[in-house]
């Protein structure tokens, strides 16, 4: 007798290893299951078991109470590969090893279009992420002294993960910016006389002109000189950022419109970015070639043709803009 209950007890020994031990066969795509904060652990079970994660609940609850973990499972969305064992699952679970997104943010995107890239991949809800964006208070949290984060939410390759949320997305991506500005860029800010929402300020200006790095110094020193002499900036990009979805090409009738970033109707700098500049905008910013350029118009290729006189900027936008688009 002894022996049978031996026997039956090594069989359910065995078969409790292969249960725990060996991926459940059948699924050939990665699974995506999402666990709730306050989800109880049978709940969790009953998901992994209609899912097809787990064979038997049975053996995921006894291999649950041996881990002690039933109390140990972290919320949040989870992958699992197709021949990921329970075993393994119980250790993901218990982890927190989450799935994570790789999320890359260009430079010279606006706050609009990054919530558009964040709510496309469901990591934010936008509407509470725009509200954020203009929050002072939380501004403020986030050492920014102006009315809006635009300029501040640092162009990089991140992960995030969708318990995140906004607002713990936008304290990463700022923090990302402030890791970038160093003592000595904030003190050539002010021996300009700018500052610090001022030198963003112009920064974006700089990105949204010119994707080329080499052009970046010239494109500066021709807002410096323009600053210097009282000139309006005159960027075609101000005039179109306060308008919604736009997607070019900018024409006269945008240039004409009032709006407060419009610097063909304002003085001086916008009050606030116009897009998310990266490191090479922001050093551009603090350091113009030292040129007596005034003007500069694009070559139609991605380069732009710079002018110290408006009679030779004129020729060039009859040679580049008139002429080069008829060719």
């Amino acid at each position: 007798m002894a022996g049978i209950i031996c026997l039956v007890l090594a069989g359910f020994v065995l078969a409790f290893i292969a249960d725990v031990t060996q991926p459940v066969r059948g699924r050939e795509k990665p699974v995506l299951i999402d666990i709730h904060r306050g989800d109880r652990f049978l709940e969790i079970v009953d998901t992994l078991h209609r899912e097809g994660m787990i064979r038997t609940k049975v053996s995921f609850y006894l291999l649950a109470l041996f881990k002690g973990a039933a109390h140990q499972i972290k919320a949040g969305e989870y992958e699992f590969p197709p021949e990921i064992t329970p075993s393994a699952i119980l250790d993901k679970l218990i982890k927190g090893d989450i799935k994570r997104y790789r999320v890359t943010i260009p430079e010279d995107l606006t706050v609009q279009e990054i919530a558009d890239r964040l709510e496309q991949l469901g990591l934010i809800d936008r509407k509470y992420f725009t509200s954020l964006s203009t929050d002072r208070t939380f501004l403020m949290s986030l050492g920014i002294e102006g009315d809006t984060i635009e300029g501040f939410l640092y162009p990089e390759t991140y992960f995030f993960d969708r318990s995140m949320g906004a607002r713990e997305i936008m304290i990463r991506m700022v923090a990302e910016f402030w890791k970038h500005i160093t003592p000595a860029m904030k003190k050539r800010a002010q021996t300009l006389g700018f500052t610090l929402q001022e030198w963003v300020t112009l920064a974006s200006i700089i990105g949204k002109e010119t994707g080329y790095g080499e052009e970046k110094a010239l494109i500066s020193a021709v807002f410096h000189n323009r600053l210097k002499k009282g000139m309006k900036l005159q960027s075609d990009p101000t005039a179109v950022y306060n308008l919604k979805n736009f997607n070019g090409p900018i024409k006269r009738r945008h240039l004409d419109m009032a709006s407060s970033h419009n610097t063909y109707q304002i003085e001086g700098l916008p009050p606030s970015p116009i897009s998310n500049p990266g490191l090479d905008s922001l050093q551009a910013a603090l350091y113009p070639a030292t040129v007596n350029y005034l003007y500069f118009v694009s070559r139609n290729n991605g380069t732009h043709f710079f002018s110290t006189n408006y009679i030779s900027h004129h020729q060039a936008v009859k040679k580049y803009q008139v002429n080069g688009k008829k060719e």
